[in-house]
């Protein structure tokens, strides 16, 4: 079965890669190409080595969500990224302070750089914007075009940073039930689909810390397809959640990606690459019970002992999800790592509290947020309910 499956997605694979040739090279000759676009990914990175990564893609002029949109317009917009339009070949410079380095897209318009600048780059800010420029493309493209990547390099005084999951995390998409799954993101956008309530407001405790510098790093690693990133960045924003680079996955017949395992290496893997990025930081992990993340994060407690201070497990309520999480939770004991199954926002910040990882006069705040977010209380629109 294995073996029948391997061989699919290879069969698939090549015959989207040929399709996907044949389309963009017609679609030059007869000069039907819109404008070309960097999408620049939020990264990470250390004074000594930059994390890149982005796409470019033919411009479908994407409409920014709005409260007044549609359904139609909803599932317009999603189907116009899903249906992208990659421009492979084409060659992008950074400019870093002193240096300049190029890289070229691969066949899906991806480009990933991996840099050690020779001058450590030093910002006193979370963020540190750093300048792509297009310098060449196998279709028409506008001269001088320059975007600004973000790559986030926390500060040597951050206390801990912070692991997130998205789905059913901080943001309602039943992903344990694939048709439920697809209709709240095919026909929501990035202003109608709301956080679960006080999420936002505990991220920001988590962020703030105890030392008032408001510089504890968030990462975001989920399975959802690279396809999603602005939806999901958008979402970020304007629900005042803490920004952070957005760990996902491509979209498509990936022999590679279709035969390493799935969600739980893909989640572990990025998860494991951050903690070693970062060796002198321990880090909290927030996730769900609806899919894989206890047992995703017992393995990093196992591989990386002393480095996690709290996990807090969102109960999906379903009872079959919720004993793997209470098993795995009772395991985690022998590693002095608490696994905490909570209900909402307001318990897991009871819990960070306790352990001092936020001010406990956060608590009122987070407890505010959520009685408004769940319309008990006037202040903001109803929100879906944990």
């Amino acid at each position: 079965m294995a073996n029948l499956k391997h061989l699919f997605t290879k069969s698939a694979s090549a015959i989207e890669d040929k399709w996907d040739e044949l389309r963009f090279n017609l679609f030059k000759k007869l000069g039907f190409n819109n404008p070309v676009q960097i999408v620049p990914y939020r990264t990470y990175g250390t004074p000594r080595r930059l994390y890149i990564k982005g796409r470019v893609l033919q411009d479908k002029e994407i409409a920014s969500a709005a409260d007044k949109d549609t359904i139609w317009d909803n599932l317009l917009n999603m189907y116009k990224r899903f249906e992208s339009d990659e421009v492979p070949g084409t060659t992008l410079k950074v400019n870093l302070a002193d240096e300049q380095h190029e890289v070229i897209t691969n066949k899906e318009g991806y480009f990933v750089l991996d840099l050690n600048p020779v001058t450590p780059v030093i910002n006193e800010q979370l963020w540190h914007p750093i300048p792509l420029e297009l310098v060449h493309a196998p279709i028409p493209f506008e001269e001088g075009l320059v975007v600004n990547a973000e790559v986030m390099i926390p500060p040597p005084d951050a206390e801990y940073g912070i692991i997130s999951d998205i789905d059913d995390t901080i943001i309602k998409t039943t992903a344990t039930s694939l048709l439920a799954m697809s209709r709240v993101t095919f026909m929501n956008n990035a202003r109608t689909r709301l956080p679960f309530a006080g999420v936002a407001e505990f991220y920001k405790s988590l962020q703030l810390g105890r030392n008032g510098k408001r510089n504890n790093p968030f990462f975001y690693v989920s399975s959802s397809p690279w396809n999603l990133y602005d939806l999901l960045k958008d979402f970020l924003d304007l629900n005042h959640i803490p920004a952070g680079p957005m760990l996902l996955r491509d979209f498509g017949f990936d022999v590679k990606q279709n035969t390493s395992g799935g969600h739980l290496d893909h989640k572990f893997k990025e998860i494991a690459q951050i903690l070693q990025t970062y060796p002198q930081l321990n880090f909290v992990l927030v996730g769900d019970s609806g899919q894989e993340d206890p047992k995703i994060y017992q393995e990093v407690v196992k591989q990386f002992p002393n480095r996690i201070l709290a996990i807090y497990i969102r109960d999906v309520q379903l009872p079959e999800r919720k004993k793997i999480a209470v098993d795995v939770s009772q395991s985690l004991r022998e590693h002095k790592v608490d696994m905490v199954i909570v209900e909402n926002t307001v318990e897991a910040a009871e819990h960070a509290a306790q352990q001092g990882l936020i001010f406990t006069e956060a608590i009122g705040a987070i407890e505010q947020e959520k009685k408004e977010d769940k319309g008990e209380e006037p202040g903001k629109e109803e929100a879906t309910v944990v």
